[in-house]
């Protein structure tokens, strides 16, 4: 069995968003890998806050990306291993946005509120929400319905919030600190969120979902009662 660890650590590469309808004329979404150490730290609020987590790194879209729910982006290598066999193409670590290209770890099956210890340096991640597919996402891959497809293959990415700082680099290994005493991992989140809300029910247990995720479940189970 591999051990978890970062394969590859990705910052965005600034450029024109190809979605023309986009309120964000710039975008982050093309991240490429770097060797150097990055620093990652709690970026503070969505909205006026330093954006994603890693330094260095950029958001596009701080109305609807980056702040401390969603300070880092996670995705497997073996899902993107995956999606290059169903694509049909190559897709580089960082493709899908993420910040941390990870092997050896069930990202879709990580539970909210696991926290996870990458490296040596300190840093600590704590699960917090799946990734919802925007159109930026579709338009960068130049794929159509990309986002009904990526919604049905239900294997989203893991963002995390930052509980302690350090540095993180490839290589790093990843270990799980602690592990949530509930069974809201990030593929039943990401159900809910998309296609299945009768399980938002489900969701209310997980104190650590993002504030956003947890205040929509809560709208939408509210207005039903209604």
């Amino acid at each position: 069995m591999r051990v978890a660890h970062v394969v590859s650590v990705n910052v965005a590469r600034a450029r024109a968003n190809p979605d023309p309808r986009a309120l964000s004329k710039v975008t982050g979404i093309d991240k490429v890998a770097v060797t150097e150490p990055v620093m990652v730290r709690a970026p503070g609020p969505m909205h006026g806050g330093m954006g994603s987590g890693l330094v260095g790194d950029i958001i596009g879209n701080q109305k609807f990306h980056g702040g401390d729910d969603q300070a880092v982006y996670a995705y497997a290598r073996e899902d993107l291993d995956g999606w290059e066999s169903r694509l049909q193409r190559t897709l580089s670590s960082g493709i899908f946005g993420e910040n941390l290209t990870t092997v050896g770890i069930d990202v879709t099956g990580a539970r909210i509120g696991d926290r996870w210890h990458v490296g040596t340096d300190g840093l600590v991640l704590e699960v917090s929400a799946p990734r919802t597919p925007c159109r930026t996402f579709s338009a960068f891959l130049e794929l159509r319905h990309w986002i009904n497809t990526f919604t049905q293959a239900g294997k989203p990415g893991a963002y995390l919030r930052v509980i302690s700082p350090g540095t993180v680099r490839a290589g790093d290994a990843i270990t799980i600190d602690r592990r949530s005493d509930h069974d809201v991992t990030i593929g039943l989140v990401f159900r809910a969120r998309m296609s299945e809300p009768e399980l938002l029910p489900q969701l209310l247990v997980a104190d650590a979902l993002s504030a956003e995720l947890l205040a929509y479940a809560r709208r939408r189970l509210t207005a039903n009662d209604g």
